[in-house]
């Protein structure tokens, strides 16, 4: 294998392995303590959300749904996980499911 080829791929490992890494911090895990559908929010007791610097251990928050359809899919005491990112509305769920 040539010099060239051997560093491409160590760079596309690099980077492959630092998004992964970075997925895995964005994800979040929570329970529902309430569910807005009327106003597309949902409120969660959660642990850090480390993508958006919140590094407080366990904290309760209402958050927006970027699709409200999410809203449907848990109920108040379902453990989740999800991501966040913060957005021009405040801080928005952009991804939520339903864990055991």
């Amino acid at each position: 294998m040539k010099v060239k080829e051997l560093a491409s791929l160590i760079v596309a490992f690099s980077l492959f392995t630092s998004l992964t890494v970075f997925a895995q911090d964005a994800t979040v895990k929570g329970e529902v303590k309430k569910i807005d559908e009327a106003t597309g929010k949902i409120t969660l007791n959660h642990g850090p959300i480390k993508n958006l610097d919140m590094t407080d251990q366990n904290m309760t928050m209402v958050f927006r749904v970027q699709d409200p359809a999410m809203l449907k899919q848990v109920k108040v005491g379902d453990k989740v996980q999800f991501e966040a990112e913060r957005a021009s509305t405040g801080i928005t769920i952009t991804k939520l499911q339903k864990t055991k």
